[in-house]
């Protein structure tokens, strides 16, 4: 595995993340490669509007649309 260092991070942040560790009963490193792990995982939005994009597409034309309205209205 590779080490990631992050320089200069501010005392107060810090101080933060070490409580969130402690408070999930985790180390500092075991916490941070949670938190990071988690955000690898999660799509940005561009890949969710792809991906939703590419699911979403179909092959319904206005007269279908129409069809199924009328249809509906008939029911009541």
């Amino acid at each position: 595995m590779t080490a990631i260092t992050i320089r200069e991070v501010p005392d107060p942040i810090l101080d933060t993340l070490k409580l969130k560790a402690a408070q999930a009963g985790k180390s500092l490193q075991a916490y941070l490669l949670d938190l990071v792990t988690r955000e690898a995982a999660t799509p940005s939005l561009a890949e969710m509007m792809t991906r939703l994009d590419r699911e979403a597409r179909t092959e319904i034309s206005t007269a279908d649309i129409l069809s199924a309205i009328d249809e509906g209205r008939e029911r009541r």
